[in-house]
């Protein structure tokens, strides 16, 4: 039988280089920084040559590791999608879509039905996972990712959905009987629901200081409420606590039948520096079930997108 290298130590020589330090690839894989280094020892010995070398950002691989990593990025992924292989085995009409939960909840689930009507070969898990998660979350056929839009394009297993626009909306309870649409002064007097953890740097379309800013009005007597997530500081907009900066398909449908409206006009919107990306495993780029789900979701963002921009282009001032 080939001898095969350490696996153990494969997995410490992608961290390593992924990471740039020893220390931080200890911190990711839950060992000790001198468990990596001997690992990546034990690694080299196995390979006959030297893999990496120190400079001052970091690390970097030699000629030899540059070779290895070339092939490894593919090979750790195919691994990483074993268990997603045994349980679409083990359940064959099954995809397991992992999604974020502001997603999920203010647009996906209302449209599973219509998923279920074109595709009812199709049974779909939904598993919701944070933002920030590793890209191999186990057992995912199709992940939705919400990434920097320089990575809004297609691939052989990804597709872009579409840029959105991030814009203040309310309850239309919370607007005052004397409110002026479009009138920015009205921010001065209402709740304002805020999007991170305080002190963390946020991108402008998303910091409710540099909209005040930007709108001429002076900073908010006071934080109201704040949110880890988009998802609750939405919902917490629904029920009437404030005003909320959201984007496009998260308050589409509820700025269609009126739970939500915007405060400011369509032009004061700014465009969102993230975007949503649909992605799959290099195992499913044949599976029909994963072209099936996919077309279906690029078609539900383009009709978000178009309704959407129906519904600006009637609201803006002539």
């Amino acid at each position: 039988m080939t001898q095969l290298p350490p696996f153990d130590a494969l997995v410490a020589f992608s961290a390593a280089l992924r990471t740039g330090n020893m220390t931080r690839a200890a911190a990711e894989l839950g060992v000790t920084q001198s468990a990596v280094s001997h690992r990546i020892r034990r690694l080299e010995d196995f390979m006959g040559t030297p893999l990496l070398f120190r400079h001052n950002a970091g690390l970097a691989p030699t000629p030899a590791g540059q070779s290895l990593a070339d092939g490894l990025a593919d090979l750790l992924s195919e691994i990483a999608e074993l268990r997603a292989r045994c349980l679409s085995a083990a359940s064959p009409g099954r995809l397991r879509i992992g999604i974020g939960a502001g997603l999920a909840h203010n647009w996906l689930l209302r449209r599973l039905p219509d998923l279920a009507d074109r595709h009812p070969q199709l049974s779909i898990e939904l598993v919701v996972v944070e933002s920030e998660a590793p890209d191999q979350v186990a057992g995912l056929d199709v992940r939705i990712h919400w990434l920097p839009v320089s990575e809004l394009h297609a691939t052989t297993t990804q597709r872009p959905l579409f840029q959105e626009q991030v814009f203040p909306v309310c309850h239309p309870s919370l607007l005052p009987a004397s409110f002026v649409p479009g009138d920015p002064a009205v921010l001065r007097h209402l709740p304002l629901l805020h999007k991170g953890p305080a002190g963390r740097a946020t991108s402008a379309e998303w910091s409710w200081p540099a909209w005040l800013e930007r709108l001429g009005l002076p900073p908010h007597p006071r934080e109201s409420l704040r949110f880890a997530s988009i998802g609750p500081a939405i919902a917490a907009a629904l029920e009437g606590a404030g005003v909320v900066l959201a984007r496009t398909l998260l308050v589409h449908d509820a700025l269609a039948d009126g739970r939500l409206v915007r405060v400011l006009p369509v032009h004061q919107s700014l465009p969102c520096n993230r975007a949503h990306v649909v992605r799959w495993t290099i195992a499913r780029r044949t599976d029909d079930r994963v072209k099936c789900f996919v077309a279906w979701l690029c078609e539900g963002a383009r009709r978000t997108e178009m309704n959407h921009a129906r519904r600006e282009a009637a609201i803006a001032p002539s």
